[in-house]
C-alpha cells in the first residue's frame, strides 16, 4: 500500500524572546497505509511534537504534512479542527473520559459533531464497544471501570468515527503490566482487523515491540529505524539482573 502519511522537510520551532528553539529539524517521513508505527526517543527529542503535527493539533513552522489526500499543513485552524473530527482518532495516556457520562456516552461524543441520526450514532457506538469487548459495561461511568477498561473506552471513542489514522500518546503509560499487555493486544488486533494506521509515541520498549516499525528521534531528527525485535531485545537487557 502507498503512504497514508507523508511528511516533507518538516521544521517546528518556537521563539523565546530573541532565541529560536528548534524542536524538529528538516524531518522526512512516510507511513504506509495500515502500518503500526512507534516513535521513540528521549524527553525533548520531538516525538510528541511530531505526533501532534501529524494529528493536526499543531501546525509546522515550515514543511509539508499530507494525510490521505489532504495537505493539512496549509489548513487554517477551523478547517483543521473539522478535519481532525472526521479523520483522526486519539488515544491518550490518561483516558480523558468525562466522569459524569457513561461509557456509551463518552464514545458517542465525537459523533455529535457529525451529521448523523440517533440511529446511526447508536449503531456506530455499539460496534465500537463490541470491538473493544465492553458491551457489558456501556452503562457504567468511568469511576466504575478499571484503568484498562477506561482505556478500552478511550480506544472505542477513537475508532467510532472510522478515522483515517489513530494516534496514541503513551497509551499504556498509566496502566499496570497486565492491563498494558491487554491494551497493546487490542491495538494490534484493531490494526490487523480494520487495517487502521496507528502512530504511537512510547518510551516503553515492550509497547514499541508490538509495532511493525520503530523510528527513533533525538534532538528533532530521525536518527535510526529499527524493527520490533530490537525493542524487545532492549527490554530484555533492561530487566536482566546485574
Amino acid at each position: 500500500m502507498g503512504p497514508i502519511v507523508e511528511v516533507g522537510n518538516l521544521h517546528k520551532f518556537f521563539r523565546r524572546g530573541s532565541e529560536q528553539i528548534d524542536v524538529l529539524k528538516g524531518l522526512n517521513l512516510e507511513v504506509p497505509e495500515g502500518e503500526f508505527l512507534a516513535l521513540m526517543g528521549p524527553s525533548g527529542s520531538g516525538k510528541t511534537t511530531l505526533l501532534n503535527l501529524i494529528a493536526g493539533l499543531d501546525t509546522p513552522s515550515r514543511g509539508t504534512i499530507r494525510v490521505g489526500d489532504q495537505l493539512i499543513s496549509t489548513m487554517g485552524e477551523g478547517k483543521l479542527a473539522a478535519w481532525r473530527t472526521r479523520h483522526v482518532g486519539f488515544v491518550f495516556q490518561f483516558y480523558h473520559l468525562l466522569p459524569v457520562l457513561t461509557a456509551y456516552e463518552n464514545v458517542e461524543l465525537p459523533l455529535l459533531l457529525l451529521p448523523l441520526s440517533a440511529a446511526q450514532r447508536k449503531q456506530q457506538v455499539t460496534t465500537a464497544l463490541e470491538l473493544v469487548g465492553l458491551t457489558d459495561r456501556m452503562r457504567h461511568r468511568p469511576g466504575q471501570l478499571s484503568g484498562g477498561q477506561q482505556q478500552r473506552v478511550g480506544i472505542a471513542r477513537a475508532i467510532v468515527t472510522d478515522p483515517t489514522i489513530l494516534v496514541a500518546d503513551e497509551p499504556t503509560g498509566d496502566l499496570d503490566a497486565h492491563s498494558a499487555e491487554d491494551i497493546l493486544n487490542l491495538l494490534v488486533a484493531l490494526q490487523k482487523s480494520l487495517q487502521k494506521t496507528i502512530v504511537m509515541v512510547t518510551h516503553d520498549p515492550r509497547a514499541a515491540a508490538r509495532a511493525a516499525r520503530i523510528l527513533h528521534l533525538d534532538k528533532g531528527r530521525l536518527v535510526r529505524e529499527t524493527g520490533p525485535d530490537s525493542a524487545e531485545s532492549l527490554f530484555q537487557r533492561a530487566v536482566q539482573p546485574d
